[in-house]
Order: structure tokens, then sequence, then C-alpha cells
């Protein structure tokens, strides 16, 4: 494909742009069965609600989210850096615990370019927002995304905002979207159940020493946390367990908006710069889409595994009128690479570097007490 689909960006993408966005849409079954695990939430446990499908309205329920999707194309964006297949900028924050080192990325920080993780941290020993990147950083504007640009592109594409410091900080939207859901759900029972083979029953004298030497006592006392079920032994019956959904097939609809990308802007750099940037950060996009979708099958979650059955990729253009294209993870990259090339030659550089990070001592105990101390309660 190569640099025929790279001026397809570059046009979808220019000023006289006929291009709304470009569209994917995908069609699943579940793996195993017709029954699948969605989300679960305190109101529901499921989001069940009525969406348009095909021109007429069906139920449907929501099987992974927005955000939940962007933090899957990061995630498969950060596999592939790390295997040297793609070329992108970096913070990675190491800290030492107990129980090993802790690696956290940019490509995991929950608030990306505006997260806690990095206001807390250290480059060379001087805290971040004082250090000569973070003071890059810090200079982003509405009206010139180059320091996002430069050192963490994803903020600009899945979205960002600096809601932790003090002042008022831009609002990054993000122009990528995708959703998955399931049609036709029916939701379903079930019954679960944890059979200790010895059956144990009985109680413990303290149930914080349960990790080291505790008394066990014949008769059960019924305060909390003192039964022998209370630290995993004994069988035990889960009561209101989500029972899945039933659906007839799974959906996934994507959407990059070059509406939203044209309001990327890069303060006073030469139209063409502008461009070619926008078009880098378009190819930046369908490069995460094919890393984390341009699959067989998703896997979102214990018992939900969806097959693909088939997808469509097409730009949507004025008018209504549709292009579709096919295009695979390593082409998308390829694409991107030639593009972020390019648009370094006109003067807007996208980094490729690891910057790496501690955590302050703050920051550090609390990691720490995280890795060792915490329960799966908490």
């Amino acid at each position: 494909m190569g640099s025929a689909f790279v001026e397809r960006l570059l046009a979808a993408v220019a000023e006289e742009r006929v291009d709304a966005g470009v569209s994917i849409h995908g069609v699943y079954r579940p793996a195993a069965e017709d029954k699948v695990m969605p989300p679960t939430f305190p109101e529901g446990p499921y989001l069940v609600e009525g969406r348009r499908v095909g021109g007429e309205m069906r139920d449907t329920v929501v099987l992974d989210q927005v955000p939940s999707q962007a933090n899957r194309i990061e995630e498969a964006l950060l596999a592939a850096r790390d295997k040297g297949r793609i070329q992108l900028p970096l913070f990675e924050l190491k800290a030492q615990t107990t129980r090993g080192p802790v690696r956290l990325t940019s490509l995991e920080f929950p608030h990306r370019y505006a997260d806690a993780y990095l206001r807390d941290s250290l480059v060379d020993g001087i805290r971040f927002d004082k250090s000569e990147v973070g003071k890059r950083l810090r200079q982003v504007s509405q009206e010139d995304a180059r320091p996002l640009l430069e050192l963490d592109p994803g903020s600009l594409i899945y979205g960002a905002w600096d809601s932790h410091r003090k002042g008022r900080w831009p609002k990054f939207a993000r122009f990528y979207t995708s959703s998955m859901f399931g049609l036709d759900p029916k939701v379903g029972n079930r019954r679960s159940m944890r059979r200790d083979p010895m059956n144990l029953s009985g109680a413990i004298d303290d149930a914080d020493n349960a990790e080291t030497d505790w008394e066990f006592r014949a008769v059960g006392v019924k305060a909390k946390g003192s039964r022998l079920s209370e630290i995993g032994h004994g069988s035990a019956l889960a009561s209101d367990v989500p029972g899945g959904v039933v659906v007839s097939e799974g959906r996934r609809d994507a959407w990059i908006s070059l509406g939203g990308l044209e309001r990327v802007r890069f303060g006073d750099a030469l139209d063409e710069c502008v461009r070619l940037a926008r078009a880098t950060l378009l190819a930046l996009a369908l490069a995460g889409d094919r890393l984390a979708f341009d699959r067989p099958s998703v896997w979102l979650r214990s018992g939900c595994d969806l097959v693909r059955v088939s997808e469509t990729l097409a730009f949507e253009k004025d008018g209504g009128e549709v292009e579709e294209f096919t295009l695979s993870a390593e082409q998308a990259i390829e694409a991107f690479h030639e593009l972020r090339e390019r648009t370094a030659a006109s003067g807007l550089v996208m980094g490729t570097e690891t910057i790496e990070l501690t955590p302050f001592k703050g920051l550090a105990d609390a990691i720490e007490h995280a890795v060792t101390k915490t329960t799966g309660e908490d």
C-alpha cells in the first residue's frame, strides 16, 4: 500500500477535504456459546439500551465502552513498541518494591499526559514539572499541541484533561472512538459456589493473622473476618452473581473524526507542516486500531470472547458516499512511519525516545503499599 495510502491520508486531512471521517464496523459472534459476560455496573448490573442499528431500533447491551476500547489500543501499541514494531515516544516510570520492580508507562497512565504519576515522578532526581521535559509538556495549549505531538501523541488521539493541577488547563477531546455492544440481549442466570474438598468449617482467632499463624476455633464466632471462609477455606455460596447475557451477535463501531482532528492545532507552523502532522496522527490512530482489533477474535474479559465474522473500513464522504478500503496493522504502521518522518523533515518532530522516571518518596511508598499490603477487597 505504501505511499499511495499516505497520499490518501494527506488528502483526508487537507483544507479542502471531502471526507467526514473513517468508520470501522465489525460483526462478531460469541466464541463458545451465545451468552457473553458484559461489564457490570452498580445500578444494573448491565447497561442495556436502545440503539438504531441498520435503520431500526434494537435493544442492545454494552460490551465495551469508549474508554476501555482506548485502553486496549494503548496496550496493543505498548506491546508493539516493546517489540520494536512501531516508533513512539514513551514516559516510563520504574519503581522498586520488596516484591520486585514495577513498570508503568504513558500508554497506561489513566490521564495520559496529565496524569498524577507523571506529576509525582522524578526525572534525573528533579520533580517532573520542574524538569526540562516537564516544562515543555506544560507549555501545551489548545492553540499549540506541539508538546503533545513530540512527547505523548496518544493524548491527542484518545483525549486528555489535566484536572489535578491548579489553574485552567486545556482539554483535548478524543477524535478516535470505538465501542462494542451485543444485539437483542436476554439476561441470564448463574449460580456460583466455591467448593472446599475438605469442607472445612469453623473460625480463627484473628483474621489479621491469616497470612502468618492463626489459631483454629471449632465454634464459629460471628464477628466478620473470623470465619474460615473469610480467609479462603471452606465452601462458600455466592449470591447475586451476574448471569451473563444471551445476544444474537456482537458489534464494534469505531469512528475517527476528521472534524475533531481538524481542531488539533500547532501554533504558527506552516499549513503543509500542520497537514503532515494531522495525517501522522490519523495514521497512528489507524495503526492502534489495527494492532488491537485486526484479529480473528477479541477477548474482552472472562466469559466474553468474541470471534470476528466480518469487518469493513471506509472513508465516509460529504453527501453520504462511502469509500471502503482494507488495511493491516503492518500497512498502517508503515504509513505512520513514513508520515512521521516527513512531518519531522517539515519541522514538527514526534519523538521516539524513552524518558525514564522514578517515583518521588511519597509515591514510592504508596506503590510499595499497593503491591505488598492491600487486599483484593481493598
